[in-house]
C-alpha cells in the first residue's frame, strides 16, 4: 500500500520524535560509557527528558494508526 502525501510528511513526523528520544539515550549512553565520574548529575535530567520524550513517540503513534 502506498502512502499518501499526508502519510509521509506524518512518518517524517514521527522520524523527528524518535530521532530526540534516540539523541537523548545515546547522551545518556555516552555519559555511562565515558564521563559517568563527572558528568553523572546530569543523569537524573536526562532520564526526565528521554521518559518525556518517549510518551510523545507514543502518543503520536497512537494518533496515526497507520504507523502501528
Amino acid at each position: 500500500m502506498a502512502l499518501t502525501e499526508e502519510q509521509k510528511e506524518i512518518k517524517k513526523e514521527y522520524a523527528k520524535y524518535k530521532r530526540k528520544v534516540t539523541e537523548i539515550a545515546a547522551a545518556i549512553h555516552d555519559i555511562v560509557e565515558e564521563t559517568i565520574w563527572t558528568d553523572y548529575g546530569k543523569l537524573a535530567v536526562l532520564s526526565v527528558d528521554v521518559e518525556t520524550a518517549m510518551q510523545d513517540v507514543i502518543a503520536f503513534k497512537e494518533k496515526h494508526e497507520f504507523l502501528r
